[in-house]
């Protein structure tokens, strides 16, 4: 489960789960989940506790399972492809590149892209190193093997979600942040409408949107969808992979982030963050579409994984990841965005089918407030992946 919950209510291998919660003092929200297609590997990482996590006594702290900012000064960047060297020289370049990029905010969240057979344990010690060297608070990370990026020798694409310093006066997210699933389609240009139109629902202008990743079947006309991309957001930080390399289906699920020009219209029962469903919008009763958060803070989780197929295998990594939550002092009832990344159809088909009877096992007491979403990883390839599991992740808030 991943990468990658956004700090609201509380979640990425074989069954990876990232996910973001809300900082303590938010309310109870619903999740949506994502799911990958099968095929889609991620790196398992272990989860240790604590947000601020360095190197001590020679021994090289792992990230840890979650991380906290604050929802008005987060920053979303990608870092820029990179051709030289192999993964371990792209990893450190991406890393220096995304650090001078964010000018001293302190990074909470990685959600690292590697294409082909990389080792994605080697981007988690890669991230240890680099900020325990800086003495810098080790940030939650999710790491997802993809088929290809678009360029001839890139091995990785790393987003970054920082906090800004308070010692800056004007926050960038006063009126909170607006979360859009996965909108999954046959080609960008489509996709990108459909994520338009939830946007124009909720008022959030294209200038607005801070992040849009899309997670394409084929890279033939990627000049193309990126060009298409930044006529739709053009203020936006882009990222673009190819989820398989030999994806069967012709799919595209364009995912993004925006900040709010007002403050959410609240609900006594859910007032820090509210999920919207527009009505032009296919309507589904296991995921909404927009999650609007204005609470104090976010908490976002690294990536769990399942090392099998069977429910067990599932519950484990979702329990290492409602234990990662409870760290934070949040639950699964605090998610409001949650990723799941099957690696298999057989694993996509038994998440997609019920995703909530995999959860129930493990969460706390009291009723699951989630609301599974489409994302770009949700797609169901009717080939089979090389490993069996998935991973999940999820986003949360606290009040």
């Amino acid at each position: 489960m991943e990468r990658v919950i956004a700090l609201s209510r509380g979640a990425d291998d074989t069954i990876r789960v990232d996910a973001a919660k809300r900082s303590p003092p938010l309310p109870a929200h619903r999740a949506r989940v994502r799911f990958r297609r099968p095929g889609h590997q991620a790196e398992e990482k272990q989860e240790t506790g604590p947000a601020a996590s360095h190197a001590s006594a020679g021994r090289l702290e792992d990230p840890p399972g979650a991380a906290v900012g604050e929802t008005n000064r987060l920053v979303f960047r990608v870092s820029p492809l990179t051709s030289k060297g192999l993964l371990s020289v792209q990893v450190h370049e991406a890393l220096k590149t995304l650090l001078q990029d964010n000018h001293g905010a302190a990074i909470v969240k990685l959600r690292a892209f590697v294409a082909g057979s990389g080792d994605l344990r080697r981007v988690q010690t890669l991230v240890s190193e680099v900020f325990s060297e800086r003495k810098l608070n080790i940030p939650a990370l999710s790491t997802i093997q993809v088929g290809a990026l678009p360029m001839e020798g890139a091995q990785v694409v790393i987003e970054s979600i920082a906090e800004e310093k308070k010692t800056d006066k004007k926050t960038g997210n006063p009126n909170g942040l607006a979360f859009f699933s996965g909108q999954q389609t046959k080609d960008v240009n489509q996709s990108i409408a459909q994520l338009r139109t939830a946007m124009d629902s909720v008022g959030v202008s294209r200038e607005s949107v801070l992040r849009a990743t899309c997670f394409l079947s084929s890279l033939d006309d990627f000049s193309g969808d990126r060009i298409a991309i930044h006529a739709a957001f053009p203020s936006a930080a882009l990222d673009l992979v190819q989820q398989q390399r030999l994806g069967l289906d012709q799919l595209v699920e364009c995912e993004a982030v925006g900040r709010l020009e007002k403050s959410p219209a609240s609900s006594p029962e859910n007032r820090l963050v509210t999920l919207v469903n527009p009505p032009a919008l296919a309507q589904n009763p296991n995921y909404s579409h927009i999650a609007l958060v204005n609470s104090a803070k976010i908490v976002f989780s690294g990536t769990q994984m399942a090392f099998g197929d069977q429910d067990k295998d599932v519950r484990l990594a979702f329990d290492r990841l409602r234990k990662a939550l409870e760290a934070q002092g949040v639950s699964y009832k605090d998610v409001f965005w949650s990723a799941t990344y099957p690696l298999t159809k057989t694993m996509a088909d038994k998440v997609s089918r019920d995703p909530l009877r995999l959860l129930r096992p493990v969460a706390s007491a009291g009723e699951y407030v989630i609301a599974l979403r489409r994302a770009p990883f949700a797609r169901c390839n009717r080939g089979s992946g090389s490993r069996r599991g998935s991973k999940v992740n999820s986003n949360s808030t606290i009040p």
